[in-house]
């Protein structure tokens, strides 16, 4: 019988939701869409970093990408501007089904952690303020790695942490990217699609062991396939 996962759940977008940032886009660039170029920017960037071997802050690389796209767009980024998003990141509020499904979850028995991009918090975290932080029992930053997701030593830091092989590890995630982080390692993925990403199919990369649209769904669906 095959071993049950540790899930360990990315923060930012799955858990928290990213639209909350929207209004700041819309009234900086007059178009609430370039919150996605924005994001989409920051992953690609925070990856460039690891594959050149540089090392950054999540955040630090957050407001460096918000400057880049406005002297793309046209629209002057400022200090004041970095402080705002740096502000509206750290109280992004939960996904509105996110505490019945980890809830869930956790009555099923299942071990959980995170693994964020964003390094650690000196003060409450915007995990801690969504209310959600009790449902772990380890939270992670990759900021120890001088390594973003998804490469292999973030992951590694989980396995070696908690004693783990990567092959009971389950990254539960709304970005295909990092499942794939994972599963390549030999661990699980399960991705949380949240109307706004979906499976890379017809690629060498593996496709995620579970998919669903909403926490609540995949919660069900994990507890369905890995049972006390």
């Amino acid at each position: 019988m095959t071993a049950r996962p540790v899930l360990v759940f990315d923060v930012n977008e799955t858990l928290l939701d990213l639209d909350h940032l929207r209004p700041l886009f819309g009234a900086w660039f007059g178009d609430e869409q370039v919150l996605r170029d924005w994001f989409a920017q920051l992953i690609l960037y925070s990856q460039t970093m690891s594959l050149a071997g540089l090392e950054d802050n999540f955040t630090t690389l957050a407001g460096a990408v918000l400057r880049m796209v406005g002297a793309i767009r046209g629209v002057e980024i400022n200090a004041d501007h970095i402080s705002r998003l740096n502000a509206a990141i750290a109280h992004m509020p939960p996904h509105a089904d996110a505490a019945e499904a980890l809830a869930h979850l956790q009555a099923q028995g299942f071990r959980m952690v995170t693994l964020t991009n964003s390094p650690p918090s000196d003060g409450p975290s915007a995990l801690d303020r969504s209310g959600l932080a009790n449902f772990f029992e380890r939270m992670f930053s990759v900021q120890a790695t001088r390594r973003f997701k998804p490469a292999p030593q973030t992951y590694q830091l989980v396995s070696d942490t908690l004693q783990v092989p990567l092959s009971e590890l389950c990254l539960v995630a709304c970005h295909v990217w990092d499942t794939i982080g994972l599963q390549v390692l030999g661990g699980k993925g399960a991705l949380v699609t949240h109307g706004a990403n979906a499976p890379l199919p017809g690629t060498a990369a593996p496709l995620p062991d579970l998919v669903a649209p909403t926490l609540t769904e995949l919660a069900q669906k994990i507890s369905a396939r890995w049972p006390a």
